[in-house]
């Protein structure tokens, strides 16, 4: 019963289909629509409710393609979705019309509308060639009239749309003709309306343009490109019909006499050249002339001789290589000239190498003989060398000549020659000959060895290591072999009855020059001595050099305080009044330094002093002083540490510790250099018969001395060190500074003073003059009696 009911309720909803689908809805739309256009109003056109649309659930089916259609629920309106190409959905031409089938369907009841959209054609696409290019070859031998086909153009639009006519562009060989095929398609002939010159107009360019009918219309274009094909209808042409050639006797084999040339207008094979003699050029001509039948170069085949034949004839055909060949020749004459054709000779009979670079001049060296087989001027010769040589010709008879030497020879400037003799005959245009010969020099030890420099100078820094290098004298020789090999040597010279080759050593061959001591600044300053170079040579040759050694200081002496005097170690104990003034000379410091220049420039500081506010000192004499008057405040001992540094890098210094002890008794000051006798308490006339004594003989002992001491500074010195007449110092302690002065000189300085000990007056000098010692004398008491001793040298300079 259930399956009974199903069954009519099938053929029920079958027979609303079939009633309802029985009709068909028609519109027409044209292609390339705009998105969201209207085609109909559905609703109205099957008289529908448009309320009613969302509630049947209406839906648009598009039957095999893509959804280009829908509709809108709210108005009932058929509307565009997207952009429709008729030729896309329709590419069949054949079809006369292009549709869209569509279905509406609602439900509640249910309702199929068919509708057919058709999609009318818009003259959207223009005419196209398959290919841009059209090729064609036609030979130059086509009839006028005749027909070739070209490729036709296709339009996808449809009717008045699609492909119309063809037009091509002006000529004057080609024109068109339009057919129709059967299927309705248009397509275009060439016919060839005249006949074709290849030579003329080898390639024809043409413009095809196809128009299709629609409003407006649409075209496209194709280039037809005609070649030409070549036919055999030129003959070959020379340049000239005759040649009239020059050639000078014995010309090379292979030289080029004629180049000949033969063009055809034609192409390819038609075009392609090849030369031959005719039958009418002579058996002799032929020996002695080549052919090129490829290139049409007329070569020397055979030696060519004015003497022997002077004229040849010949006959050229060029003949192309076309099917039915075509040629064309030409007359050849050949004029053979005279030339001098005979070079001179030239032949070497004696010549000497090497030789002596010292050859007396006008010794013969080579022997050279001259010929031409030529007559005339052809055959009169000449020799020559090159200007620029010590070199001359001379001759000695017919055509024999002599080389002899014109100029010194120095091999160190010119170690060989190449002699070219050249010989030229007086033809037109003349011919030469030359050969080379070369000539070598000998050495002679004729060069003395050369140093770079007449004078070295070398600094040596004193204390300096044994066997140190100081300087490399090389000297230089130019000659050669054992003339070359150099000795050097040290020439003996004493110094201070030193031999120079016990202070220094030079390496025999290669000039290294040595220190063979440890050299002292203020010992030796400076030596002067000449190196010679000797070269190996018969007999040997010699040069010499002066060196000049200078010992360079260093700062390696300390400074020596020599005032206040003191034993090592022992502290200086001075006694002062106490009622001394502000500004009074306390103690003067004395420092000697034996370096020299600035390493023995000193300056002073106090390194400790008990009351900083009563003593000044002096940093460049040395002299302490008061600064203010002792106050019963200060203390009766006073401790000054004064430190002495020469100016040296490192610097050197020394130290002296200076006590002072104020007293209440006055004591009497000294006038400048002048002595002031001391008083005694106790002083009887025993004391002063032993005084008056012991001045008498002192003044007779000081007399003696400085007779002495003018005598030796007097006598000459055959070293440069120290005279003995270099003062020096022994100064004794507790010394009190009497007077000082001090003298400038630019940077330097020296003072000189008188400082009186218990014993007697001391006058010091310091520094005098460059390389000297200082002195210093000793004056007793109550007399004229001067002590005088040496000590180390002092190098403080000026």
């Amino acid at each position: 019963m259930e399956c009974c009911k199903r069954y009519v309720l099938l053929v029920i909803l079958f027979y609303l289909i079939q009633n309802n689908s029985a009709s068909v809805t028609h519109y027409s739309i044209p292609e390339e629509m705009k998105e969201g256009s209207v085609v109909a109003n559905l609703a109205t056109d099957l008289s529908l409710e448009v309320k009613s649309l969302n509630q049947r659930k209406m839906r648009l089916d598009i039957i095999a393609n893509k959804k280009y259609l829908d509709v809108n629920k709210e108005t009932g309106e058929l509307y565009i979705v997207e952009k429709i190409d008729r030729e896309y959905i329709c590419p069949t031409k054949s079809l006369a019309s292009c549709f869209l089938k569509l279905e509406m369907i609602l439900e509640n009841p249910v309702r199929i509308f068919n509708i057919e959209v058709e999609i009318l054609d818009m003259n959207d696409n223009a005419p196209q060639f398959r290919r841009d290019t059209i090729h064609l070859d036609i030979s130059e031998a086509t009839p006028g009239g005749e027909r070739f086909s070209l490729s036709n153009a296709v339009d996808p639009d449809v009717g008045f749309n699609s492909v119309k006519t063809y037009h091509l562009s002006e000529s004057d060989y080609f024109n068109i003709e339009v057919q129709t095929g059967r299927d309705g398609s248009k397509f275009s002939e060439l016919i060839l309306t005249k006949a074709l010159d290849r030579e003329q107009h080898a390639v024809h360019n043409l413009i095809l343009t196809a128009v299709d009918g629609g409003t407006p219309a649409r075209s496209g274009t194709a280039s037809v490109i005609v070649r030409v094909l070549d036919t055999n209808d030129n003959s070959p042409t020379f340049d000239q019909s005759t040649y009239n050639v020059k050639i000078m006797e014995n010309s090379p084999i292979g030289g080029l006499v004629i180049h000949l040339n033969a063009t055809d207008l034609d192409e390819g094979l038609n075009s392609d050249i090849s030369y031959s003699y005719s039958l009418y050029t002579s058996e002799k001509t032929q020996q002695s002339f080549n052919l090129n039948s490829a290139t049409g170069e007329i070569t020397v085949k055979g030696m060519l001789n004015y003497e022997d034949f002077r004229i040849y004839d010949m006959e050229v055909i060029a003949t192309d290589k076309g099917a039915n060949s075509l040629s064309g020749q030409c007359t050849i004459k050949i004029l053979v000239e005279d030339m001098n054709d005979n070079h001179p000779e030239i032949s070497i009979k004696s010549f000497q190498s090497p030789v002596n670079e010292n050859i007396v001049l006008d010794t013969v060296i080579a022997v050279v003989s001259v010929s031409d087989k030529d007559s005339g001027d052809n055959g009169v010769v000449d020799l020559h060398i090159p200007d620029n040589m010590p070199f001359k010709l001379r001759e000695s008879s017919d055509n024999y000549y002599e080389l002899v030497v014109s100029e010194p020879l120095d091999r160190e400037k010119v170690p060989e020659y190449d002699i070219t003799f050249t010989v030229t005959d007086r033809g037109s245009p003349p011919l030469s000959d030359n050969e080379t010969m070369t000539l070598e020099l000998l050495d002679v030890n004729d060069n003395v060895p050369q140093f770079p420099q007449s004078f070295y100078t070398i600094r040596v820094m004193e204390n300096n290591a044994p066997g140190a290098l100081l300087s490399s004298l090389t000297a230089f020789d130019p000659d050669l072999h054992e003339n070359q090999y150099l000795v050097y040597f040290i020439v003996e010279k004493e110094i201070a009855n030193t031999s120079m080759s016990m202070l220094f050593s030079i390496n025999p061959e290669n000039g290294n020059l040595y220190a063979l001591k440890t050299f002292d600044y203020e010992i030796e300053k400076e030596f002067l001595f000449h190196i010679e170079a000797r070269d190996s040579g018969s007999p040997p040759l010699s040069s010499n050099v002066t060196v000049h050694i200078i010992i360079v200081d260093q700062n390696d002496n300390a400074p020596v305080i020599v005032s206040p005097w003191r034993t090592h170690g022992s502290v200086v104990e001075e006694k002062i009044p106490r009622s001394t003034d502000k500004g009074s000379l306390v103690a003067k410091v004395i420092a000697l330094d034996t370096d020299s220049v600035h390493n023995s420039r000193i300056t002073y500081q106090f390194l400790q002093v008990t009351d900083t506010t009563l003593f000044s000192l002096d940093q460049y004499n040395g002299e302490i002083r008061t600064m203010r008057m002792f106050s019963y405040r200060d203390p009766r001992h006073q401790r000054l540490v004064v430190v002495a540094k020469d100016n040296g890098e490192p610097a050197l210094s020394a130290t002296v510790t200076i006590k002072l002890s104020t007293v209440e008794t006055a004591v009497k000051a000294y006038s400048d250099m002048t002595e002031v006798p001391l008083e005694y308490d106790i002083f009887s006339d025993l004391n002063l018969y032993l005084v008056i004594g012991l001045g008498s003989v002192s003044f007779l002992l000081l007399i003696t001395i400085l007779v002495t001491i003018v005598l030796k500074c007097q006598k000459p010195k055959p070293s440069k060190v120290a005279p003995p007449c270099r003062n020096s110092v022994i100064s004794e302690r507790n010394s009190t500074i009497a007077d000082s002065t001090l003298v400038s000189n630019d940077a330097y300085w020296y003072s000189l003073f008188l400082a009186e000990t218990r014993k007697g007056k001391l006058v010091v000098r310091q520094p005098v003059p460059k390389g000297s010692r200082y002195i210093v004398s000793s004056i007793p008491r109550g007399s004229g009696q001067t002590e005088t001793s040496d000590s180390a040298a002092s190098t403080l300079q000026v």
